[in-house]
């Protein structure tokens, strides 16, 4: 089927999810995503691991590479696919702000 991709999902294991703030240990085999999804509250990144994301958005792909424990925050109605883009393994903490 020309276009199709197969690939393994992310596991996300809730950590913490109280009135103020949920938070998810996300984890990538290589190849892993997220599957695409609109973020309906602004969150924080501490990726755990070196991390090559690999990012579907609309106006297209981009990647970015970070390091472990480099923090990034991006406001709710983010719309993406996250990819792990790279050949090892990654997790990042996800700290979403209600």
């Amino acid at each position: 089927m020309p276009g199709f991709k197969a690939r393994p999902p992310a596991e996300p294991t809730i950590l913490l999810d109280d009135a103020v703030v949920r938070v998810t240990r996300w984890d990538f085999v290589p190849g892993a995503d997220t599957g695409h999804h609109v973020h309906g509250m602004g969150y924080v990144v501490v990726p755990m691991t070196d991390c090559k994301f690999l990012l579907e958005e609309e106006a297209g792909e981009r990647r970015v590479d970070m390091a472990r424990g480099q923090v990034y925050r991006r406001e709710a109605g983010v719309a993406h696919n996250v990819v792990n883009g790279g050949t090892e393994f990654m997790s990042f903490i996800e700290i979403e702000y209600k």
